[in-house]
């Protein structure tokens, strides 16, 4: 069995931020909220207690039975696990008399215990909270202190059990990442063999297993995700996988011929469909983007099932499903207020009477893309931006016609094209064009135009949760836009959109 990390999640937003430097050091590990810890099994090697973003003297805040591990397994618990642990076991913890937010430094280390090695004194750590724990336990010891924090990190005498109030999870604490693997590899014993190659060898077995002989469909789109999903089970089923890629006529300009092209190199058995049609008749008159993304919705999944029942004996539906989506499923806060639906098909009608297999829903979106780089996909298809699965519907604000979607296909080419060309495409997470209900005067040659506006839109990220516009060019944007106003009949006026996630989406819809 895989040797894996548990997190405890109590509701903290750096939660996702601890896992994904624990798999950086090549280590397996799983969040579960901290009312449903799974069963402690032989694989677990230690567990570690996320922050949160409750005080421990609230009478309603998380406050879990640590029996089943603690003094048994290595524990780490971090900012509010530090705090639970202190008061638990009969330390003190009160609010904080100094600001407690921001860059701080260790002025106290002590170097011999395993969870500091060979980190250095004055290193910056990230506090943030405003509780502090002013008294610890007798068989708790100091292991580090800042100015202005005496207990920043203690040891429970004769246990592996540590707490410390900063968060080695963020880039600002500089020596973060050595502490983890001082408490990964040096106290909880791990081997860092979870690795792309690993990840593959071990789910193609898994798969070949699962499924045996039966036959899975797979809704392709041309993104990372499902094609990456898709070449695993061909490895694990081979001709026993059937793909199934339908073009909603929202697609990017040529999009539907140029994938079925790409995916045909790859060995992949894909059938091609066809429903432009079903679309744009479901969405005649529609504006109010969540009644687009639910008609979008329904229609995929009349022709999916449709589709599918042409395939005898189908047993299993295949998602690429990745693990942000299986947090945010079961949070500790219970799914999150709906901002907007998901972009991918959530959920399946009762008729369509399939299992379910999820090949990827233990991976973050960075680790989809190595673990594609091991499976030798193309790169092009590994660098691809995330693209919604409305398409460009929710991209044209308002109703939705075939001239827009028209106009918008050849707006969004040339963006996109001139990102390629220029060598910037790989420094954007995700770029396209929305086309806006706004028309504008404009002068074109000696005659006036009252024409259609569109804004463009591109950011960087990590992992899509949070977003940062992207600082292109101002002469690379001048070059655009003056394509697009040459080039494109019904556009007149460009602009850029340098807003950031939160508090705006990626999306405009």
């Amino acid at each position: 069995m895989q040797e894996t990390i548990l997190i405890l999640d109590f509701g903290s937003q750096y939660t996702q931020l601890i896992a994904r430097r624990v798999r950086e050091l090549n280590v397996y590990c799983e969040i579960h909220p901290y009312n449903k810890v799974p069963e402690i099994t032989k694989n677990i090697k230690g567990v570690i207690l996320s922050g949160s973003p409750f005080s421990v003297r609230d009478p309603q805040s998380p406050n879990p039975d640590l029996s089943a591990f603690k003094g048994k397994l290595p524990l780490l618990g971090v900012c509010y696990g530090a705090q639970l642990m202190a008061q638990k076991f009969g330390g003190e913890v009160l609010p904080s008399k100094h600001r407690e937010y921001g860059r701080a430094n260790l002025s106290y280390i002590k170097s011999e215990n395993e969870l500091f090695k060979g980190l250095s004194i004055n290193s910056q750590v990230w506090m943030s909270h405003a509780d502090t724990i002013t008294k610890i336990p007798d068989n708790f010891e100091i292991i580090s202190s800042t100015k202005d924090v005496e207990f920043a990190g203690y040891q429970v005498k004769n246990e592996l059990t540590y707490g410390i109030q900063f968060h080695p999870e963020v880039y600002h604490s500089s020596e973060g990442s050595l502490l983890l693997k001082n408490f990964l590899v040096s106290i909880c014993k791990c081997s860092q063999n979870w690795t792309p190659d690993s990840f593959v060898e071990t789910t193609i077995n898994d798969l070949k297993q699962k499924i045996g002989n039966d036959k899975v469909v797979l809704g392709l789109s041309g993104g990372v995700d499902s094609s990456v999903a898709a070449v695993l089970l061909h490895k694990a089923i081979g001709k026993n996988l059937y793909c199934i890629f339908v073009d909603n006529g929202l697609l990017r300009k040529n999009e539907f011929q140029n994938v079925l092209e790409s995916y045909k190199y790859m060995g992949l058995n894909v059938k091609g469909v066809n429903a432009q049609e079903l679309f744009y008749s479901a969405l005649a008159g529609v504006s109010d983007p969540e009644l687009k993304r639910k008609a979008i919705g329904k229609v995929f999944i009349d022709v999916f099932d449709e589709e599918s029942k042409r395939i005898e004996d189908v047993k299993w539906l295949a998602q690429g499903t990745i693990y942000p989506d299986v947090i945010e499923s079961i949070s500790v806060k219970g799914p999150s207020a709906t901002i907007k639906s998901h972009h991918n098909v959530g959920g399946l009608p009762d008729f369509m009477k399939l299992k379910i297999v999820e090949p990827l829903n233990t991976l973050f979106k960075d680790e989809v893309r190595r673990v594609g780089k091991a499976l030798n996909i193309d790169e092009a298809i590994l660098n691809r931006h995330p693209f919604p699965g409305p398409g460009l519907a929710i991209r044209i604000l308002g109703d939705i016609t075939l001239e827009k979607v028209r106009i918008l296909q050849e707006v969004d080419h040339i963006f996109i094209d001139n990102l390629k060309t220029s060598g910037l495409y790989k420094d954007v997470w995700q770029a396209g064009a929305i086309f806006l209900p706004v028309q504008s005067v404009g002068v074109m040659g000696d005659e006036r135009t009252y024409e259609n506006a569109v804004a463009l839109r591109a950011v960087t990220s990590t992992d899509g949760m949070t977003a940062d516009w992207c600082h292109l060019p101002y002469e690379f944007l001048g070059k655009v836009s003056n394509e697009i106003i040459n080039k494109v009949k019904g556009i007149n006026r460009v602009v850029y959109d340098i807003s950031s996630k939160p508090p705006a989406t990626i999306e405009w819809e």
